[in-house]
């Protein structure tokens, strides 16, 4: 393992105990039974509190807002997925502008998610790239300054399966994350309850070559608005470990660790050629070591229940039982209503816009214990708590 590793595993851990100690707080009546996981959705949904205790169990999260009703990463819809009750919005998925601004974008390539290609003055921007060892061709945010990225207008990423939302192409700019973290505090005391984000560090390791570092970058934002305590509703994600053990040294935020499929490497490992896959890292050894810099983990659904040859859910995993254990939480993603992103047991018909039996998967998923999931439509999500909760 390398120095980073190395140090995130062992500075911070007390800190990082007693924040556990705090997610158990909602998270620990969740260790068990299904049943227990309804008890404790009741205790917590609606009441104040502070930090992770405060938030509902199993927790929605607006995945990148209401990005199955609006062009995701854009504050239309991050304002939707508030008024559809999200208790949490994905906002955003950080990636750095040439001048060193962090901007939300899923990935640093915006060929899809804007309308760049169709600016005869950036034609000359289009590039060929290794992304993470994956050759990628298109428009990156590092080759635009801040300025001229907000000339850009968002569309839909895939108007294949959302066609009503290409109507809104063009309509909002690119946030920035500072205008995340101010629009944050601004809806706060519009809606009259704590808003909560869930901000990404995207491809941390390719960044860092260029010396675009995203960490100190989000580091530095948070402290400028008093937003990297342990309580702070600011909970910061990503799929390179070392990523979040370097955030732990930095603030004093929630931390979660994304694990993609299970024979999937970090790229991060891959960088510092460490072996591990991610199904090293869902082991019962692999998980107290990202408890001792972390609060949680956000596998893909298929960590938590396996699809058999047939697309249909298999058995469930260990795996939500086993990161209980040591005190992490589980955000699996992401939960979306139509059909090509649902087991296939709970598919109708067969076009790619058309909804499935999306209330069916909740209920298997929430089942298993998770404590929240990211979705591109809270408002499915939400109902399906309440059917959960119900029992």
């Amino acid at each position: 393992m390398d120095g980073d590793q190395a140090n995130g595993q062992t500075q911070g851990t007390g800190r990082r105990a007693l924040l556990g100690a705090a997610v158990l707080g909602a998270g620990g009546a969740v260790l068990g039974l299904p049943g227990t996981a309804r008890a404790a959705g009741r205790r917590t949904a609606g009441h104040g509190g502070r930090g992770l205790k405060s938030l509902p169990v199993p927790t929605i999260i607006g995945h990148r807002g209401a990005s199955g009703y609006r062009p995701e990463h854009t504050f239309g819809s991050y304002d939707l997925a508030l008024d559809l009750g999200a208790d949490v919005v994905e906002a955003g998925d950080l990636v750095p502008t040439k001048d060193g601004h962090l901007v939300c974008r899923h990935e640093p390539e915006i060929g899809g998610t804007t309308d760049v290609a169709s600016r005869p003055e950036f034609a000359d921007r289009k590039a060929t790239k290794v992304l993470d060892g994956v050759s990628t061709t298109g428009w990156f945010t590092e080759d635009f300054t801040l300025a001229e990225l907000k000339t850009l207008r968002a569309v839909e990423r895939i108007p294949a399966n959302r066609p009503h939302n290409t109507l809104y192409d063009g309509r909002w700019e690119i946030p920035t994350f500072e205008e995340v973290l101010k629009w944050q505090d601004e809806q706060t005391r519009k809606r009259g309850r704590q808003v909560w984000i869930y901000p990404e560090t995207k491809h941390p390791t390719y960044f860092r070559k260029l010396g675009l570092g995203l960490e100190e970058r989000v580091a530095k934002l948070l402290r400028k608005y008093g937003k990297d305590g342990r309580n702070s509703p600011v909970i910061l994600q990503s799929f390179e470990p070392t990523s979040i053990q370097r955030l732990n040294r930095l603030v004093d935020n929630p931390l979660v660790v994304l694990l993609s499929s299970a024979n999937s490497r970090p790229y991060d490992f891959v960088e510092a050629n460490d072996p591990r896959t991610v199904a090293d890292l869902i082991t019962p050894k692999g998980l107290r070591e990202i408890a001792g810099y972390a609060q949680g983990i956000g596998p893909t659904l298929d960590l938590v229940i396996p699809k058999k040859a047939d697309g249909t859910l298999g058995e469930p995993t260990t795996l939500v039982s086993d990161a209980h254990r040591v005190g992490l939480v589980l955000h699996p993603y992401t939960m979306r209503n139509e059909n090509p992103f649902l087991p296939a047991e709970y598919r109708k018909g067969g076009a790619a816009d058309a909804y499935g039996d999306v209330f069916g998967a909740y209920k298997a998923y929430f089942a298993t214990g998770i404590d929240g999931v990211f979705t591109d439509n809270a408002d499915t999500g939400l109902l399906a708590r309440a059917d959960f909760l119900k029992g």
